[in-house]
C-alpha cells in the first residue's frame, strides 16, 4: 500500500506546470486589455489558415494537431485572457484570464476547421473543467476559439451532439478569438525536442497515442 501511494504522489507531481518550472522563463510588462465580444479573424495567408484551441497543457496539444495530415505547424502560447504579453509564470496564477492555448496552422484544402474540432474533441477528457489529468486550474481550462459566425455554428453543434451522445456536460468554452500571444521559446516544439522528459514520458505520449487511436485516419503518413 505504501508503494501505491509513492507511485501516486509521483504521478501528481508531473504536470505540465511543475515539469516546466525547471525551464528559464521570461518577465513582461503587463497591463489590462479590453475584452471584445465580436471575433477577430485572421485572414489566409498563403493558402494557410488559423485556428486557435485550448485544452490542458500546450505542449501535448501542440503535437497532437502536428500529427494530422494537412497541419503545417502548431505553436504554443496563450489565449483567453485580459492582460497583455503574458508569461507562462503569470499565467500560472490564473490571474492574466490565460489559458494555455495553441494556433495552429493548416492548408484548408487539405484539412478542415471541422476536422480541427473532432480532433480537439477525440484528443482531451471533455468533461473535465478547467484542467486536463493532473494539470488543473483556469490556465488548462479547455476552450475553442471562433473567428466567425460560421466557425462558432461549427463548434456549437458538434459540442451539442458530444453532449447528447455522452449525457454529460461538455466543459470547453467556445469564445469570440481576440489575441494569441506567442509562449516562450523553451515551448515550442517540447515534445519533439525533449523526448524522454518525465512529463512527455508518463503524460504527454500517452494521451497523443490515445488521439491516434481514435482518429488514425488523419494522421500524417510518419504518424
Amino acid at each position: 500500500m505504501k508503494n501505491l501511494f509513492a507511485l501516486v504522489g509521483i504521478f501528481v507531481l508531473l504536470s505540465c506546470q511543475n515539469m516546466a518550472q525547471t525551464q528559464k522563463a521570461t518577465n513582461h510588462t503587463q497591463s489590462n486589455i479590453e475584452r471584445n465580444t465580436e471575433p477577430i479573424a485572421v485572414p489566409i495567408e498563403n493558402g494557410k489558415a488559423r485556428a486557435y484551441f485550448a485544452s490542458g497543457c500546450f505542449w501535448c496539444v501542440e503535437a497532437i494537431y502536428e500529427s494530422v495530415k494537412g497541419v503545417d505547424e502548431s505553436i504554443s502560447g496563450y489565449a483567453g485572457g485580459h492582460t497583455k504579453n503574458p508569461t507562462y509564470e503569470a499565467s500560472n496564477t490564473g490571474k492574466t484570464g490565460h489559458a494555455e492555448a495553441v494556433e495552429v496552422i493548416y492548408d484548408p484544402n487539405i484539412v478542415s476547421f471541422e476536422t480541427l474540432v473532432d480532433v480537439y474533441f477525440a484528443s482531451q477528457n471533455v468533461t473535465q473543467v478547467n484542467g486536463q489529468g493532473n494539470d488543473r486550474g483556469s490556465q488548462y481550462r479547455s476552450i475553442i476559439f471562433y473567428q466567425n459566425d460560421k466557425q462558432k455554428a461549427i463548434i456549437s453543434e458538434k459540442k451539442n451532439a458530444l453532449a447528447k451522445k455522452l449525457g454529460k456536460q461538455i466543459a470547453a468554452e467556445i469564445v469570440p478569438f481576440q489575441k494569441f500571444w506567442v509562449a516562450e521559446s523553451y515551448h515550442q516544439d517540447f515534445e519533439k525536442r525533449h523526448p524522454n522528459h518525465r512529463y512527455i514520458q508518463a503524460v504527454s505520449v500517452p494521451r497523443l497515442n490515445r488521439f491516434k487511436a481514435k482518429m488514425p485516419e488523419v494522421l500524417k503518413e510518419s504518424h
